[in-house]
């Protein structure tokens, strides 16, 4: 039977010349070849190209249906959360009909989902194959990524860079990864502490190297514009994993290569 549901005569099995044996698959001595069937049609794929068959056209459907879900349910959370930004202004006394104001609710909700993006990127999507045999091992430094997170305690930015340092184990990842790895856990509701682990264990566990260690120098607004207003303080933390925490020597290594 082909796509469309009509049957396909040529491997009709019902005669048996050496004829057959060219057209049908059929072996005169033998009986019907097992190839007589493409594998395609066994398979439920249609053939041709690839993504053009029975299952390349399901796949397409499937991630369009996704699409448009993915876009339903981001215009749903833009909506939900104008609504309570226009209640908060109301709160503080704002008034929603000034001009400067209109479309603010619906702003400050696109940038919010903005600013956590992260809960919804896989590691997986990210590194993209991005992930190379090499047998290199030495230190591998990627020094001040730029950063940009919100406090979980009171929705205010901190901000600051990043730097990343791992001992190879035959495989490398590729360079611009290492900052998308740092995005990922950035582009959510953090505190910094729990940020710079995350990032070290996600390239522990996606790299298998000797070593990871993770340094993240920042400055927390929620310090700078309230509270105790210290404009010129900033916050330094670390993990060391594997050889970093291990040997003196290695780590010594990689916070001199990070020094400014």
């Amino acid at each position: 039977m082909d796509c469309n549901g009509s049957v396909d005569h040529r491997f009709r099995f019902s005669s048996h010349t050496e004829n057959d044996s060219l057209d049908n698959g059929y072996n005169a001595t033998t009986g019907p070849s097992e190839t007589a069937v493409p594998k395609s049609r066994l398979s439920g794929d249609c053939g041709g190209p690839a993504g053009t068959g029975v299952n390349g056209r399901a796949s397409v459907v499937a991630k369009e249906a996704a699409v448009n879900k993915n876009e339903k349910d981001d215009k749903d959370k833009v909506k939900e959360l104008a609504d309570t930004y226009a209640h908060m202004l109301n709160v503080v006394g704002e008034d929603l009909e000034r001009p400067g104001l209109l479309k603010t609710p619906e702003r400050a909700a696109k940038a919010m989902l903005f600013f956590t993006k992260g809960y919804h990127e896989k590691l997986e999507d990210v590194l993209n194959d991005a992930i190379f045999e090499e047998h290199h091992d030495g230190m591998v430094v990627v020094r001040d990524i730029e950063m940009f997170s919100m406090c979980e305690h009171h929705l205010v930015p901190f901000y600051g860079k990043v730097s990343v340092g791992y001992l190879p184990r035959n495989k490398i990842i590729g360079l611009s990864k290492v900052a998308r790895i740092v995005e990922i856990f950035s582009r959510r509701l953090q505190v910094q502490e729990r940020l710079t682990k995350q990032i070290a264990t996600a390239l522990m566990d996606v790299l298998q190297p000797t070593g990871v260690a993770v340094v993240i120098d920042a400055t927390h607004l929620c310090m700078v514009m309230r509270g105790v207003q210290q404009t010129q303080s900033r916050t330094t933390t670390s993990t060391m994993l594997g050889e970093f925490r291990k040997d003196p020597k290695t780590r010594e290594e990689f916070l001199r290569l990070i020094k400014p």
